[in-house]
């Protein structure tokens, strides 16, 4: 039996939006590739929307953007929707995703983490931001989202390791999903 326990939540993604809004403060300006950086304001989004999903999700992935428009020089609003409408898309499927399906779940926020980039620098192309479709492509999105995607991964595993509900260390026990798979958990 599962028992609903919204503080616990809310505690958890409060502690989730202090450690991604002290990393995208202090790293992320810090750290790049060409004059992409880290988005962690989308990985705080995708940690919310696939553990908790629904309305939460979307609307935690809003004020995830709004912070980071707020601490950028873009568009005030403009990662704010992107966030949401990811966080939207990523939080179909359920709640606490990440425990079983780690994989599915990291090659899910690959493909947000590139859409998400390419709209962003595209849009910051057409407000005269970047000085060429090479620059915003190649040198700000595509690096922005590698260097989202490797910020994910570990935030990826804690929330897999530390979630629960996933298999027993049995070789013949079924999931939601209907296979079968070995958990080297507990190793």
């Amino acid at each position: 039996m599962q028992v609903a326990d919204k503080n616990r939540n809310r505690r958890d993604i409060l502690v989730l939006a202090l450690v991604c809004g002290v990393c995208q403060l202090a790293l992320a300006p810090n750290i790049g590739i060409g004059n992409g950086r880290a988005n962690l304001a989308l990985v705080f989004t995708a940690c919310v929307a696939f553990n908790v999903g629904g309305r939460t999700g979307v609307l935690a992935g809003f004020l995830a953007g709004l912070f980071f428009d707020l601490s950028t020089t873009g568009p005030i609003g403009l990662m704010a929707g992107c966030c949401a409408a990811a966080a939207y898309a990523m939080g179909q499927e359920g709640r606490g995703r990440m425990a079983g399906e780690l994989g599915a779940s990291v090659v899910e926020f690959s493909v947000a983490a590139l859409v998400v980039s390419l709209v962003y620098h595209a849009a910051m192309l057409m407000v005269g931001q970047s000085s060429s479709l090479l620059d915003a492509v190649a040198l700000r999105a595509l690096p922005t989202a590698l260097l989202t995607i490797v910020s994910f991964l570990p935030f990826a595993w804690f929330y897999s390791r530390s979630t629960g509900g996933g298999p027993s260390l049995s070789m013949g026990g079924r999931r939601r999903g209907g296979g079968s798979h070995l958990s080297t958990r507990g190793l």
